[in-house]
């Protein structure tokens, strides 16, 4: 797909005007006519060059909306030689055949020594490339200067100034317009500049060290020795030449070749004029000679999908969330309480913008007491099915519901609402578009090199060559770009386990061991932990969060700590529990009289517990392709579906680990997620007969962040073992779970599931004997959530009877397929 011209190209949907950027106008060629640079040069000696032929009339340029000089008037043209400012323009010597052949195919390295002004031994020469211009005129107004340049055809244009030094200049470029009246317009020269990278830059791009990538590559608005413009730079070591190519040229690069940089592979140009919301790509000529027009890998914005040009941006907002940054990093996260509500923000209210969504998402968090959100997709994506999870705009937060400052703005929003932001975050692979990364400059760049490495054989995209240094850069300073740039407060890492093993989803021979012999990839061990170092140096409060479906050793453990199997930690602050998410829906999905022989899939997760610092997630894989929603998971009628549900959400928020939940599974949508449609709302419109129903579930989940956040019980000790104590774990006949967590203190809060559809009354359990009663603090069969509201009014006094290994017991009513929270009086 290729990007569109201004007059059809998909608008998007930003809530600030788009500044026109016309500068650097180029006329369209007419059907038929032939690229600029397409034949030789024609002049011979003794004869004059031919002049480029001028464009149809429809294909003028229009005016400029702004430039770098105001334009003067349209005026007639001066007879070759003439002279300007008492100065006659001589002819310079021409190109070589060379030079000229490779600046008009686009593969030279060094434009800027060949075009622009430069002091010759009689005078000053200059040189400009712009195809389809009729001619042009350089202008020095200090010196008095006004001399038009010889036209030495495919749209070169050269003369020597008798001048002493390089003045200060503008050129003015006449074309046709429509009644074949000269057309001029005034601009600065993109060559008569000094490169707008610092050697600083340079080396550690070199180096694969430079932490804030995004402010040395991509298309950045500065003032450069003093004129105001657009600093385009891209790697492409493999490249044998750049251009720029636009809606201020016709989306031909011609005239904007950009220089290379030494040996690092990026490529430069400071374009005049140019602000922000141009479109643009990187013109790329191969190693072959072939051409690929590429968006940028480092643009901050995009145009809207399906349209794929990148747009030049710069930041206006003003963040209001200064307390909150401040405080962030006040305690460890994994000894905070963090319960995170997953958020699919293009579907969770289908067609709203970032600051629509603002104005919606914040509140309705903070009702439901949630401490996080979780939001997907972000990253730019060309296919809104993919989820996010084929990024081809890292840099770019998706331009399907605004600009960068409208997400900004949410995230500012959500902040001032007390509320945390995390983002999902796709290192471990991307995909072939011929637009995007894949072959990037003809050759295998961001992937590997190695067939066998570079294919990802789930996906049909291609894995990150993690041992190169730049890419592995790319990726670092992509991670602390969302933290610093957007302040989110979390990177939830996808799919790291595809990262971490060389055979993963591979046969045998379709893998090629590491230098050890073994499956590991330690090119991405590296990675994950320069990454996760980076991030938590300098980005205080923030949290990375591993989706590791493996047993790797050591996903949250500190990347000093050198574990068995001689890898240090990977250094991440949490991961998801996989294994628990799978193991326990498993359980509930089984009709109650089977639950008996399935109790360890609820007990087993207490063996590794403290293994990692774990967050028990139900996230969106959980409740699509035909796995569910989770209430649908659930054995029964529809009565017994919600009280299970109930049930099982009271354990999981009174388990150790931290919590997550997909948006819809809050109110029990019985219909799986799509993200065409979003959540079932209508389920909680009162006109609806089962609107109680729904409604009573989300009253419980606000309730249970409610009691979690006030009770440091429930996360204070998430990830040591002084933080739980079983009661019963053994009770399979009875389909009963108890068990005791603790805070820093030693205070405790009782937690009894029970996944059978009786009451049990007069059921005892041991407990700690220094409290003299106990009483219910949540119980999710009450009937304000749709149970039966068989409770324990009353608080438990314990008697002296020995149960459970404590010399002292209660006895409580156990309702039918509920949970029981009680913690003493």
């Amino acid at each position: 797909m290729t990007a569109r011209t201004p007059s059809d190209r998909s608008s998007d949907s930003s809530s600030q005007p788009e500044l026109p950027t016309a500068s650097l106008p180029v006329p369209a060629p007419a059907a038929g006519t032939a690229r600029p640079g397409a034949g030789k040069a024609t002049a011979k000696k003794g004869k004059k060059p031919a002049r480029r032929k001028a464009p149809p009339a429809q294909a003028a340029p229009p005016a400029p909306a702004q430039s770098a000089a105001p334009a003067a008037a349209p005026t007639a043209p001066r007879p070759r030689g003439q002279r300007g400012g008492g100065r006659r323009v001589r002819a310079a010597r021409p190109l070589g055949t060379g030079d000229r052949e490779r600046l008009l195919s686009g593969a030279h390295h060094d434009p800027h020594g060949l075009l622009g002004a430069h002091p010759v031994k009689d005078g000053v020469l200059f040189r400009t490339l712009r195809p389809y211009a009729r001619a042009v005129t350089v202008v020095a107004e200090e010196l008095e200067v006004r001399a038009e340049l010889n036209d030495d055809g495919d749209g070169f244009f050269s003369g020597v100034l008798p001048l002493r030094a390089v003045p200060a200049y503008t050129l003015r470029v006449r074309y046709s317009d429509a009644a074949q009246e000269l057309n001029e317009l005034e601009v600065r020269d993109p060559y008569g500049f000094l490169p707008a990278l610092g050697d600083l830059d340079l080396h550690l791009i070199g180096e694969g060290r430079h932490e804030e990538l995004w402010k040395a590559l991509g298309a950045r608005i500065m003032t450069h020795q003093g004129v105001s413009g657009t600093r385009f730079t891209v790697w492409a070591p493999n490249a044998q030449g750049v251009r720029i190519a636009g809606d201020f040229n016709y989306w031909d690069g011609t005239s904007l070749p950009m220089r290379s940089l030494g040996s690092t592979g990026v490529w430069e140009l400071f374009v005049p004029g140019i602000g922000e919301g141009t479109l643009y790509k990187f013109d790329i000529t191969r190693p072959d000679g072939s051409h690929t027009l590429r968006a940028d890998p480092m643009a901050r914005r995009t145009e809207v999908p399906p349209a794929t040009a990148s747009v030049v941006t710069e930041s206006h907002h003003v963040w209001h969330d200064a307390e909150w940054m401040a405080h962030r990093a006040d305690r460890p996260v994994h000894e905070s309480p963090f319960s995170v509500y997953e958020v699919h923000l293009p579907s969770w209210r289908p067609g709203l913008t970032y600051r629509q969504l603002a104005s919606q998402l914040p509140a309705y968090v903070k009702d439901l007491g949630f401490t996080h959100v979780e939001l997907m997709p972000i990253a730019e994506h060309p296919f809104g099915g993919s989820w996010g999870y084929q990024v081809t705009g890292y840099y770019a937060p998706t331009s399907r519901m605004g600009t960068p400052d409208d997400f900004r703005y949410l995230v500012d929003s959500l902040h001032r609402a007390g509320i945390g932001v995390l983002v999902d975050w796709v290192p471990a692979h991307f995909p072939k578009d011929d637009w995007a990364l894949a072959r990037f400059d003809g050759r295998p760049l961001y992937e590997h090199a190695d067939p066998q490495r570079a294919e990802h054989p789930d996906w049909g995209t291609l894995e990150f060559d993690y041992g190169r240094t730049e890419v592995r850069n790319f990726l670092v300073a992509n991670a602390v770009y969302w933290c610093e740039e957007f302040h989110v407060d979390g990177l939830r890492v996808d799919a790291v386990a595809s990262m971490l093993y060389l055979d993963y989803s591979r046969e045998e021979g379709q893998w090629t061991p590491n230098e050890h012999g073994g499956r590991e990839n330690p090119d991405a061990v590296a990675f994950l932990q320069e990454m996760n170092a980076t991030v938590y140096r300098r980005c205080p409060g923030a949290v990375t969060i591993a989706e590791e479906s493996t047993a790797w050793n050591g996903v949250t453990r500190a990347t000093h700590d050198v574990g068995p199997d001689g890898y240090g930690g990977l250094g991440f602050g949490l991961k998801w529990n996989m294994g628990w998410m799978h193991d326990s829906l498993d359980y509930v999905s089984k009709e109650p009289v089977h639950r008996k022989y399935h109790h360890g899939e609820m007990t087993f997760s207490m063996v590794y517990a403290y293994s990692e610092n774990y967050v028990l997630p139900i996230s969106h894989d959980e409740v699509v392709h035909g796995k569910r929603a989770l209430v649908s998971k659930m054995p029964g009628d529809w009565w017994q579906q919600r009280a299970n549900e109930r049930a099982y959400l009271g354990f999981m928020w009174a388990h150790p680990g931290k919590q997550l939940l997909f948006m819809g599974q809050e109110f029990a949508q019985g219909a799986e997620w799509s993200e065409g449609h979003g959540p079932d709302w209508w389920l909680l419109d009162p006109s609806y007969a089962a609107e109680p129903d729904h409604r009573g579930v989300r009253d419980l989940v606000r309730d249970l962040n409610a009691v979690y956040g006030a009770t440091p019980a429930l996360w204070q000790r998430d990830t040591v073992p002084e933080g739980f104590a079983w009661v019963d774990g053994d009770a399979g006949e009875d389909n009963v779970f108890a068990f005791l967590r603790f805070d820093a203190d030693g205070s405790p809060l009782l937690a009894v599931s029970h996944f059978s559809p009786v009451v049990r009354h007069e059921y005892r359990l041991g407990v700690p004997e220094e409290f003299a009663a106990w009483t219910e603090v949540l119980n999710t069969d009450a009937a304000r959530y749709g149970g039966g509201d068989v409770l324990n009014a009353d608080p438990l006094k314990p008697e002296s009877v020995a149960a459970h290994g404590r010399p002292v017991s209660v006895q409580l009513t156990l309702p039918p397929l509920a949970t029981v929270w009680l913690r003493p009086v």
